[in-house]
């Protein structure tokens, strides 16, 4: 608590800190939505999801969101008692010390680099696609440079200021979901009337069994699905600069997986009743451009909604994204776990500017040589996402009943929501590790099919990720070992 009041604002020092209170719950809970990009997503998983499970497609996004929702319950007693821009970083060296703490931030930080430049090339390409200009499009290099100048206005707004950042979500937001729920209705309108285009199916709810399908099949489309609502937590990293720091950040958070559910699930209906599943299974490695071939048979004319609502998403997403990532260098760097110049705010907009244009810099310089060297190369490394997402998601689910470890037999509440929650969706997220790991080492099972050292390209990318990780730790407490001189710690007595 201590150090989060001193590190917003002016600090004792006369340091310029972090704007406090800078947006409140409503901006908290649009930017935790707006980094999942759910209209970007949803078209990324949905087809794949029914290759692997068919009808099943609604269960298996219903059962992807129970890990998110107690990994989330983790998110908010931490944020209660720790509100820390790091979240993670700071909470786990908080509970289990500052090995696992440094790891978890290096993880949150990668997560940015890797997966931003495929966010700017996709709002960049259904952006053209919106406004008809399909030809320029194509132009790979034409669309890598307009992508390229996106990331770096979105980290510019970014650096202006959580507000016109806060503003910017608010609209892009309300763009993406209300065309997404146009999208559903008219598609669920002309099922019920039997007008369409495709070869469509009556919905019922036996569509929300996740185990329908059952097999190897649940277990791939729940990597899937989980992929779709990562995200939410870019609200919690927002802690220092929200009103009420202390509950409406992890409020947000909670409530944003909730919503995204109801959106996942009913457009997921839609899709699946409107087109059947031979249609997305025979186009599942379209991945998000399956909005783009579902538009026109389902909106006619009115097509540009849905790509608008993609452009929107991805755009959205490119911003909210860097959040995580600079936010995580910064209280790593104040707390001398990354060297200080990353622990630098603005004097005059009061936001972390040079880790947010170290982050934007290293994914642009990511995203452009993965994407010279091949499409499928940069696919490849957003699959690797699902290694990273999952451990530091684990690791804060761990982290959470390790710190209130003296409260957990309290009340039936403190043993549900803050020990056996965040622990179950701990295990089953460390399961669906150990499952992409097994599926990562097959190269037959990448984007490229090729093979790197005997392995599928992205488990040599999470791989890779991980073995920097840890290199750079080890030097970085060769150089400064004031960092891990931290202990772990346990919640007092009054707390939670």
């Amino acid at each position: 608590m201590a150090q989060a009041e001193e590190t917003s604002g002016e600090t004792s020092g006369g340091e310029v800190g972090l704007k406090a209170g800078a947006i409140g719950f409503w901006s908290a809970l649009v930017i935790g939505l707006a980094a999942t990009s759910p209209a970007y997503s949803l078209a990324a998983v949905i087809a794949p999801i029914v290759l692997l499970v068919g009808v099943y497609a609604p269960g298996v996004l219903l059962a992807s969101f129970v890990p998110m929702l107690l990994i989330a319950s983790a998110f908010y007693y931490l944020n209660s008692v720790d509100q820390d821009c790091g979240t993670t970083f700071s909470w786990v060296t908080r509970a289990m010390g500052p090995w696992f703490g440094w790891l978890g931030g290096w993880a949150i930080t990668m997560t940015g680099v890797l997966v931003i430049g495929s966010l700017a090339d996709v709002g960049v390409r259904f952006g053209l696609l919106t406004i008809g200009a399909d030809s320029l499009a194509e132009n790979t290099w034409a669309v890598r440079l307009l992508a390229v100048l996106l990331i770096l206005v979105m980290t510019a707004i970014c650096v202006f200021g959580t507000e016109p950042s806060a503003h910017l979500q608010d609209a892009l937001i309300v763009l993406q979901v209300l065309a997404l729920v146009v999208f559903a209705v008219a598609a669920l309108v002309k099922v019920a009337n039997d007008t369409s285009t495709l070869d469509s199916i009556s919905p019922e709810l036996s569509w929300l069994n996740p185990f329908g399908e059952g097999g190897a099949a649940l277990t791939s489309g729940l990597l899937l699905g989980v992929f779709a609502y990562w995200g939410w937590e870019s609200s919690v990293n927002l802690t220092e600069e929200t009103e009420d720091s202390a509950s409406a950040p992890g409020k947000a958070a909670v409530l944003s997986t909730v919503i995204l559910l109801g959106t996942y699930v009913s457009v997921a209906f839609a899709v699946v009743a409107y087109s059947g599943t031979a249609f997305l299974a025979d186009n599942s490695d379209e991945e998000e451009f399956i909005f783009a071939l579902l538009s026109t048979e389902v909106m006619g004319g009115w097509d540009w909604v849905v790509l608008l609502a993609v452009a929107t998403s991805a755009v959205a997403s490119t911003q909210t994204t860097i959040i995580p990532a600079s936010r995580t260098g910064l209280s790593m760097a104040r707390r001398h776990a990354l060297p200080s110049t990353f622990g630098h705010i603005h004097h005059r907009f009061r936001t972390p500017d040079v880790s947010t244009w170290w982050v934007a810099g290293i994914a642009i310089v990511w995203y452009l040589v993965l994407s010279v060297l091949s499409e499928n190369a940069l696919f490849d490394s957003l699959t690797a996402l699902s290694l990273l997402i999952a451990f530091y998601y684990a690791l804060t689910g761990v982290a959470c009943a390790i710190y209130f470890r003296h409260h957990l037999l309290g009340s039936v509440k403190n043993l549900l929501l803050i020990g056996v929650g965040p622990v179950v969706g701990a295990v089953m997220l460390v399961w669906l590790l150990v499952e992409s790991v097994i599926d990562m080492s097959d190269p037959a099972n990448s984007y490229s099919g090729q093979s790197w050292f005997g392995m599928g390209p992205p488990l040599v990318i999470g791989i890779g990720i991980s073995v920097a990780g840890v290199v750079l730790m080890f030097v970085w407490r060769a150089i400064d070992a004031r960092y891990w001189s931290e202990r772990p710690t346990v919640a007092s007595r009054e707390q939670p």
